[in-house]
């Protein structure tokens, strides 16, 4: 991003709408997981014909999901398969805006699986570069509220330790790591959200920032053991306090509602009561090249496709 030469009292949003400005390739996309869990979860929608929907709607990329029947490490085990889907998204004119890979199976929070995550990690970051991402998700993998106050601890300790290793096997592939944090993971209260990027001290790790786990984590303190953090400003605080370390970002409204009792329900855009258009100048401020919408559980996605492309478009020109 460019440096602007302007005088010291000019307001600090005020700049970033200059940099948003200077940053021509900022782009659009939709992850692909909303078509394959939830209300999908009988009858997904092929990964072809999601790409091919996004395209026909205009938008500049798709963040294909590695859980089954999609993008997975055994559906695409071989260079070629990989090349034949980058070409494919490049025919449709789509770019890839990350990687949502698949570490279900291994828990980076408990002892002793710190090697075979890294393994597993290693395998997907190899995908995910071989397919045009740059960046590729995680999550803690532990359910909140089971850990005690010890535990808890160690286990931050390892997902910091396995972290920080797997961001500099990312590095190698050309990839950043990006940790989501949600009510469904251990480790989303805002301090713990600080204290654990703080811990992987890496400069290729960073947050995945979710407009509704960030609503839902910290302004409405959902399933928080303890004593609750709840910040007044909600979305616009979060955005403040991660300041400098978020590096993708995931955009989706919240009626403030759990689904399940588990995660954050994610609404279509005017559903929920996120002040978007509030926020957008600190949105910009970012200064990331993806915004990604993310309907996951949602049965509107299909028809919030088109709505929403323009919906994050208007936002991104508001107040420029």
């Amino acid at each position: 991003m460019a440096a602007f030469a302007l005088a010291n009292d000019v307001p600090y949003f005020e700049l970033c709408r200059f940099a948003a400005l200077e940053n021509e390739a900022m782009k659009v996309s939709f992850g692909s997981w909303a078509f394959t869990f939830g209300p999908y979860a009988t009858h997904p929608v092929p990964f072809a014909e999601v790409a091919r929907q996004l395209a026909d709607a205009g938008y500049d990329g798709i963040e294909p999901s590695g859980f089954p029947p999609h993008i997975t490490l055994d559906r695409y085990a071989t260079s070629e398969s990989r090349r034949d889907l980058r070409q494919m998204l490049t025919d449709l004119g789509l770019g890839v805006s990350g990687y949502s890979a698949d570490f279900t199976l291994i828990n980076p929070s408990l002892g002793g699986n710190k090697v075979r995550y890294l393994d597993l990690f290693a395998r997907n970051a190899e995908l995910a570069s071989d397919i045009g991402s740059l960046s590729i998700r995680v999550d803690t993998g532990t359910a909140p509220g089971i850990l005690q106050v010890e535990e808890a601890n160690d286990a931050m300790k390892r997902i910091a330790e396995a972290w920080s290793a797997a961001s500099e096997i990312a590095a190698q592939v050309g990839l950043r790591v990006v940790w989501e944090f949600e009510p469904a993971f251990e480790f989303h209260k805002p301090s713990e959200v600080l204290k654990l990027h703080d811990l992987v001290d890496h400069p290729n790790f960073s947050i995945l920032f979710d407009t509704a786990h960030a609503h839902m984590c910290g302004f409405v303190g959902a399933r928080q053991k303890g004593s609750p953090e709840r910040l007044a400003r909600g979305v616009a605080e979060f955005l403040d306090l991660c300041e400098g370390r978020i590096g993708h970002l995931h955009l989706v409204d919240s009626d403030e509602t759990l689904l399940g009792e588990e995660t954050s329900t994610h609404k279509p855009f005017g559903e929920g009561r996120i002040p978007f258009f509030k926020l957008a100048d600190r949105l910009r401020a970012l200064g990331l090249e993806w915004w990604c919408i993310d309907l996951c559980f949602s049965e509107k996605c299909g028809d919030a496709m088109k709505p929403g492309l323009e919906f994050v478009r208007s936002l991104r020109r508001s107040g420029l």
